[in-house]
């Protein structure tokens, strides 16, 4: 039996580590140790920090794998780089995981390759901040490079507020510098994709629902499809140009995008499957399971096939993160009538006595509904009678 590794064993990996294992692959689920959902699943449970390449490498070795991969979260990207290099398995190259892993190199990708995208400066110190500023129009956007989830990303109206969220930045980032740009205003929105050697399998554009918190607009939710069609085939060749300047060749994708004045605009690009119920909202549109398609495409299989769309085109569908209104413990958990249909999906990934915090990212969502329909429009009407009935207890 083929062995397929997957990094990371919490609540998202769980629809990929079941895929794989009603495809018959032999899972081996990587992470460091903990309590985490994925290991009670998994045919081999691997204990690695998968945010270091050379350790899973030397687990993979270890286990002879056939494929690795891994969705919704950045973390083990580069170690898939490493492994695919070193094993000459399926999927990104090292090289161009360490570009789309982090914000800046990223950056300076996008722009040797002509990509629109905020111009935007290396800051390092308050000094060197003081002088990007003075070549940015209000407002900034100050980004940790190395995190995700909306972590570390604070939009700064004035300079004082940006030097304020400065020290905040350099607190949550591992590196030595952050990212300064531009503020985009526009329509936000996302490309959720893949490519095998050098060329699109799919690219589906999906739009995004926000929550304002402060200083950024988090997403909360995503729906397809995206009202601005006319944007497609420009956004396709933008993110083909990103993809093939990083020197991606075999990889899934996530992009956040901005549809200003007409003109798309590329913020980032992720070099795995979304998370946030994306993968959801791709197999329900191509009505395949996008988490199967993962797992063969890592397994050296094609997958463009799988994405073709009858004259109809694809089903409609809503998702939205379900979250706290204050942080505290969680008492008491009111659940819909019946957790899923034929038009919705409604997932919790907490347990009452756990501790919640008052949402501010993806990871403190508590957990998700998914509807789908003849349009957005009805689809968004299921999401409001489903959320209707779910109600989270707290005590603070």
């Amino acid at each position: 039996m083929k062995k397929l590794m997957i990094l990371g064993a919490g609540f998202s990996q769980l629809p990929l580590i079941r895929a794989a294992k009603r495809l018959g692959y032999h899972t081996v689920v990587t992470s460091i140790p903990g309590d985490y959902p994925g290991f009670a699943l998994a045919d081999t449970c691997c204990y690695a920090d998968i945010s270091k390449p050379e350790e899973v490498l030397k687990a993979a070795v270890e286990q002879k794998i056939a494929g690795i991969t891994t969705c919704g979260m950045d973390t083990g990207i580069c170690a898939i780089g490493r492994v695919c290099d070193e094993l000459g398995l399926p999927g990104i190259s090292y090289e161009a995981a360490r570009i789309l892993s982090n914000k800046y190199l990223s950056k300076e990708s996008f722009q040797a390759s002509g990509v629109p995208c905020a111009k935007a400066f290396r800051v390092q110190n308050r000094e060197e901040l003081e002088e990007a500023l003075g070549k940015l129009r209000m407002p900034v956007v100050l980004k940790a490079v190395d995190l995700m989830g909306s972590r570390g990303i604070y939009r700064c109206d004035t300079e004082e507020m940006a030097f304020q969220c400065f020290e905040k930045v350099m607190e949550a980032t591992a590196e030595d510098y952050c990212l300064a740009e531009e503020f985009l205003d526009g329509i936000l929105f996302g490309a959720e994709g893949m490519m095998t050697d050098g060329k699109l399998d799919f690219l589906l554009t999906y739009g995004t629902d926000v929550y304002y918190e402060s200083t950024i607009a988090t997403s909360i939710g995503h729906f397809v499809p995206f009202s601005h069609p006319e944007c497609q085939d420009e956004t396709e060749k933008l993110v083909l140009r990103a993809l093939k300047g990083a020197g991606a060749g075999s990889t899934p994708f996530n992009c956040d995008l901005m549809l200003r004045d007409g003109k798309v605009f590329l913020i980032e690009i992720n070099g795995r499957a979304g998370a946030s119920c994306l993968s959801e909202t791709v197999g329900i549109y191509y009505g395949i399971d996008y988490y199967e398609v993962l797992c063969r495409q890592a397994m050296g299989e094609k997958a463009a096939d799988c994405f073709k769309l009858g004259p109809e085109g694809g089903t409609a569908s809503i998702s939205r993160m379900l979250t706290a209104d204050r942080s505290g413990i969680l008492e008491e958990i009111r659940k819909p009538e019946k957790e899923k249909t034929e038009k919705y999906e409604f997932t919790v990934n907490v347990r009452e006595g756990d501790r919640v915090a008052f949402y501010q990212t993806g990871r403190d969502r508590l957990g998700q509904v998914i509807a789908r329909g003849d349009s957005v429009e009805a689809c968004r009407g299921t999401l409001a009678e489903v959320l209707a009935e779910i109600q989270f207890k707290i005590r603070e």
